[in-house]
Order: C-alpha cells, then structure tokens, then sequence
C-alpha cells in the first residue's frame, strides 16, 4: 500500500490510494496522512430525481451549512468520492467556501477513473476533483464501499463524536444506512430530499412502507429534518459533533 498524488488540473491535487481487504485501518489512515481523532460527518445518498428548486436549496445546504459546520467543528467529511450528486456538491461547496477540512472519498477500484483515464465500465464515474484523499477498495460494484465508509468514520472519530447524513438516495443507501447504525452513529434523513431519505423521514411516523425500515427505526439512531430546515439541521449536527 503506498499513497500516489492523484493531479486533476487547475493546481487540484489529493492523495490516493488502493488498499487490500484486509488493509487495518489504523495503518490506512497514517499512510493517507488523514488527520484522526476528530470529529466525523459522513455523506450518504444522490441526488436523483430532485426538482430544480429542491436541487438549489440543496446546493445552498451544502455551501451555507455543511461545508461551514465542518470547517468550524473541525471534522472530516467522509463520502463516496465520486463526481456525482451529494459529492459534487460537497466538494465544490469545499471550494466555494475555502475549507480546508478533509474531504475523504471511498469508491470500488473497478468503478471509479483517475483523470485522464478512461472510465472502465458504463458504471464507473470519474472522482470528484475537489477532495482532498481518495481510497480505492476492492470491489466492482456499488455498495461494496458501504462498509468501508462507515469502519473508516469510526476509526477516523474513535472517542470523538460523528454523525451521518442521508439525502435522498436510492439501493445502496439503504445498505449505507444499515452499515452506519451497526456502528453505532446517529443517522439525520433529510426529509424532503426524495427517494430513501423520505421513505425513512415517514417511517418515523409510524408509516413504514418499506421492510428494511423496521430496523434502522428500531435502533433508536435515526432522526428527519426537513429539507427546507437548515436552522434545526445546524443545530443539531453542532449538538451532536460538539459533545
């Protein structure tokens, strides 16, 4: 295992690197230089089959509150890395705010591009240009770095606090959301956003209307705010991130 310097144009540099299944994670992180203990905010979903305005206070929610929360908190944002929906968002919004926190993305080796690559399949995606380490790991299909990316939160967090968020989302969110409570982290649904997040946002009312809910509401971790809440939303990720 040995971190490479992945070169995206317009002076973007990350570090990246490809790991073996039973890399220890210990060791993952000291190579990649991701700076731990701190507090962790991971990022689960997409960003499909959202309406225009939905997608611009989306946007907003990532420059106007998320970005500035890790920033201010000091945390590390953990994410699935490619150049697509949440991530997208959360890595221009990086930029756009002049963050410096690390932004950790965590993709199958068979499904993402370097730059300048081609892509190796018609499911594959480029990375997201705006993050700051990359870990490629075994796999060639989406949602095998589902649990890597919630092992990697807690590993990153250890005794500090961390939290995950979900928007919208589809198939492998729900095993995203799965992997993250048996890690123990509370888990905000953004209702509103569409799609998983929503199914999950109306469980909580007692209207389950997929099976796989009855477990994640049952562990007590979960909780919705709306969409169109930033203010609560603040508050309660600098409650949880601030312990």
């Amino acid at each position: 295992m040995e971190p490479l310097t992945v070169a995206f144009g317009d002076r973007l540099k990350a570090v990246a690197m490809q790991v073996p299944e039973d890399a220890p994670l210990d060791t993952v992180l000291e190579l990649m230089q991701i700076p731990h203990p701190r507090p962790v905010l991971v990022l689960i979903g997409g960003a499909s089959q959202i309406s225009a305005s939905d997608q611009q206070l989306l946007r907003s929610l990532f420059v106007q509150v998320l970005a500035p929360l890790a920033q201010t908190l000091n945390a590390v944002v953990v994410d699935g890395g490619t150049d697509a929906g949440i991530m997208r968002m959360m890595g221009r919004a990086r930029i756009r705010t002049r963050g410096t926190f690390p932004l950790l993305g965590v993709a199958p080796v068979g499904l993402v591009a370097l730059p300048d690559q081609p892509l190796p399949n018609t499911d594959a995606a480029y990375l997201e240009p705006h993050h700051t380490h990359f870990l490629m790991i075994p796999g060639a299909q989406w949602g095998a770095e589902s649990e890597w990316i919630a092992r990697l939160a807690t590993a990153i967090a250890q005794d500090e606090p961390s939290v995950t968020l979900l928007i919208n989302g589809g198939e492998v969110s729900w095993l995203d959301t799965r992997e993250n409570v048996e890690e123990g982290r509370p888990v905000i649904a953004i209702a509103g956003s569409g799609r998983t997040a929503d199914v999950l946002a109306t469980a909580l009312e007692g209207k389950i209307t997929d099976e796989r809910a009855h477990r994640i509401v049952k562990s007590g971790l979960l909780q919705a705010i709306h969409l169109r809440s930033p203010k609560h939303l603040t508050q309660v990720i600098e409650q949880i991130l601030s312990r």
